[in-house]
C-alpha cells in the first residue's frame, strides 16, 4: 500500500476541469481515453458536490466505476494517478482476498480501516512538515545539551562571567553543528523502543484483522520503553527532530482530519472483482465455491452502498467514498455479479488491449517511461545510455509478439523484455567507466531474437 502525498494545493485541484484532469493522466498513462474520461468526471462531480448546499450535498452520492479490461492495460495506474492528483487517500485491495463472514480470511470492513490508517499517516506527515522548523530548533537545543553537558562553575566564580562564557561556547558549538563540523561526533541518546512483540495467528486470522485492535493495545504498553544508543550527530539530530515533531502534532486533530478526508475524498480500488462473480449466478444451484463468492459480494455491498465502519480513530461513513472496481472478466461477466452490487457501479468503461504502437508510446512518452528510467538508473554509474528509434520499435515488436504467443499481460511484458535486453549492461555498468552506449536495432536483435523465436524458451524467460 502506498501513501500519495499531494502534488497540488487544494485550491488548484478545485479549478481542474475534466479535460485538464485527463491531460494530467495522459502524462503517465497511454491511451484508455474512455476510462480517463470517466474518472475525470467522477472527480469533477466531487468538486461540484462541495459547492452545493449541505442538505443537497448529502444526497449526492459518488457514481462508482467498473473498469473492464485485461491485465496490464492501465486500470490500477489510472486510479493511483487520479488519487495523487486529487490528494485523496487511496488504497488498492484484491476482492479475492476477502471471504464471507464466518470464514477464515479478511473481513471487508478492513479495507475502510486500512484506508483510514493511510489517511492518518498522510495527515500526520503534512502536520509534521508544518512544524518541522520549530521541531528542528528544539532538537538542536537538546543536542547541544548532550554535546555540552552543564558544568558546575568553581566555588567563588563570578556567575555572570561563567554564564557568558557558557553562552559563547554554546553559540560556537551551534555554528559548528549547522556547518556540519560535528558530524563525526557520537552522542548517547535514549531512543524509544519501537520493537513490537510477535503476534501469533489465531484460528487463521491475524491479530490485525480482529475487531478490537489488540495489536494497538499491546503497542501502547511498549510505547514508553526506551533504550540508550550511540549515534552520530546527524542521525541523533533526525531522531530528536522526529521526537519533537511527535510532541507538536496534535493526534486528535490528525484523526479528525483524516476521517473527514476519507469520508469526503477517499478512493478504494477493488481489483479482481471478477474473481468473486458467480459464474452461473442465475442457476440457483446454491452449492460449491459460488456460494462463498456471492457471500463476499453481499458483504461488500453495504460498504459500497454506504454504511458506518468502526475504526480506532472513530466511526467512518462510507457514503461518499469513491469505489473503482476492476476485473478482466475473461470467464465471468459483469452481469454475473449480484444485481444489487451491479447497481452500485453505474459507470462501466471497457479498456482496450494494448497494441504494438501503444508499446512504442509507453516506452517513450510518459514522464515515468521505462526508457527514461533505465537511462537515469545507469546514468548513476556514469554510463550515458541512449536508444535509437528503431530499437524502440523493435522492443515493442518483441513485447507484442510474446504477448501473442504466451499469456497477454499487457504493458507488464515490457518490464521483462527490458530487463532481459539490458541484463549485460546493468551487470557490467560499474566496471565500464565513464562512456556512452547506444542501444540500436542490431543490439536488440542480438539480445532478444533467439529467445522470442524459441516459443518454449520465451515462456520461461519473457
Amino acid at each position: 500500500m502506498a501513501i500519495f502525498l499531494p502534488e497540488r494545493t487544494a485550491s488548484a485541484i478545485d479549478t481542474l476541469t475534466p479535460r485538464q484532469i485527463v491531460a494530467e493522466l495522459d502524462k503517465y498513462v497511454v491511451g484508455q481515453a474512455k476510462a480517463k474520461r470517466a474518472v475525470a468526471i467522477a472527480i469533477r462531480n466531487r468538486i461540484r458536490r462541495q459547492r452545493l448546499p449541505s442538505d443537497m450535498a448529502e444526497e449526492v452520492t459518488p457514481k462508482n466505476i467498473l473498469m473492464i479490461g485485461p491485465t496490464g492495460v492501465g486500470k490500477t495506474e489510472i486510479a493511483r494517478r487520479l488519487a495523487r492528483l486529487a490528494q485523496s487517500p487511496f488504497i488498492k485491495v484484491e476482492a479475492s482476498k476477502f471471504t464471507e463472514v464466518g470464514y477464515v480470511g479478511r473481513d471487508v470492513e478492513s479495507m475502510v480501516r486500512d484506508l483510514v490508517e493511510l489517511a492518518v499517516d498522510m495527515v500526520r506527515a503534512e502536520k509534521a512538515e508544518e512544524v518541522r522548523d520549530k521541531a528542528r530548533r528544539a532538537a538542536e537545543e537538546r543536542l547541544l545539551d548532550l554535546l555540552l553537558p552543564s558544568v558546575r562553575p568553581p566555588v567563588g566564580a563570578d556567575d555572570t562571567v561563567a554564564h557568558e562564557h557558557a553562552s559563547r561556547t554554546r553559540e560556537r558549538m551551534r555554528e559548528q553543528l549547522k556547518e556540519g563540523r560535528l558530524d563525526d561526533r557520537v552522542v548517547e541518546l535514549d531512543v524509544r523502543d519501537t520493537a513490537m512483540p510477535s503476534f501469533e495467528v489465531i484460528a487463521g486470522t491475524s491479530v490485525e484483522e480482529i475487531g478490537i485492535n489488540l495489536k494497538d493495545m499491546m503497542g501502547n504498553m511498549f510505547q514508553g520503553r526506551t533504550k540508550t544508543r550511540r549515534l552520530r550527530v546527524p542521525e541523533a539530530l533526525e531522531n530528536l527532530v522526529a521526537e519533537e515533531q511527535a510532541k507538536l502534532v496534535d493526534m486528535e486533530s490528525v484523526s479528525r482530519t483524516a476521517t473527514q478526508r476519507v469520508e469526503q475524498s477517499g478512493i478504494i480500488f477493488i481489483d479482481e472483482i471478477d474473481k468473486i462473480a458467480s459464474r452461473d449466478s442465475m442457476s440457483g444451484g446454491g452449492h460449491g465455491p459460488d456460494v462463498s463468492r456471492e457471500g463476499v459480494q453481499r458483504d461488500i455491498l453495504p460498504i459500497v452502498e454506504g454504511t458506518t465502519v468502526n475504526t480506532k480513530h472513530g466511526m467512518v461513513k462510507t457514503d461518499h467514498i469513491l469505489f473503482i472496481a476492476a476485473g478482466a472478466f475473461h470467464v465471468s461477466k459483469p452481469s454475473d455479479l449480484i444485481p444489487e452490487l451491479q447497481g452500485r457501479f453505474p459507470i462501466r468503461v471497457e479498456l482496450e488491449p494494448l497494441t504494438r504502437d501503444d508499446f512504442v508510446r509507453i516506452l517513450t512518452e510518459p514522464r515515468n517511461a521505462l526508457v527514461k528510467q533505465y537511462m537515469a538508473l545507469l546514468g548513476t554509474e556514469d554510463l550515458t545510455l541512449t536508444f535509437t528509434p528503431d530499437a524502440i520499435e523493435r522492443i515493442a515488436d518483441f513485447a507484442a509478439r510474446v504477448n501473442e504467443i504466451n499469456e497477454n499481460i499487457g504493458a507488464r511484458r515490457l518490464h521483462t523484455v527490458m530487463e532481459r535486453l539490458l541484463d549485460e549492461v546493468s551487470f557490467e555498468a560499474p566496471d565500464l567507466g565513464r562512456q556512452s552506449l547506444s542501444i540500436d536495432e542490431a543490439y536488440v536483435d542480438r539480445m532478444l531474437a533467439d529467445i522470442v523465436r524459441n516459443e518454449d524458451l520465451s515462456r520461461y524467460i519473457l
